[in-house]
C-alpha cells in the first residue's frame, strides 16, 4: 500500500527541522525515500509496469538532486540524513 497520510506526518515530525517544516531537503528526501522503497518492492511482482518505472526513476533523480543541493550547503546535514534513511552513496 502507499504512504498513508499518517505515515506522511510521522516522517514530517521525524525528520523535520523545526516546528511546521514541510519543505526541508530532510523531510523531502525522507518522503522520496519511503515511496521508492514502496516502488522497488512493488517491481518485484509487477516487472512489466513501465509506466512505473518512469515515475520511479524521476523520483531517484529528484532526490538525488536534492541530496546534491544538502551536500553543496551543509556537509554535516547530509552526512547524518543519509546515515538516518540507510542511503549508500
Amino acid at each position: 500500500m502507499t504512504m498513508t497520510a499518517e505515515g506522511k506526518v510521522a516522517l514530517v515530525k521525524e525528520y523535520a527541522t523545526k516546528a511546521g517544516d514541510t519543505g526541508s531537503p530532510e523531510v523531502q528526501v525522507a518522503i522520496l525515500t519511503t515511496r521508492i522503497v514502496y516502488l522497488t518492492e512493488h517491481f518485484k511482482t509487477h516487472k512489466k509496469d513501465n509506466h512505473s518505472r518512469r515515475g520511479l526513476l524521476k523520483m531517484v533523480a529528484a532526490r538525488r538532486s536534492l541530496l546534491d543541493y544538502l551536500k553543496s550547503k551543509d556537509e554535516a546535514r547530509y552526512q547524518s540524513l543519509i546515515k538516518r534513511l540507510d542511503i549508500r552513496r
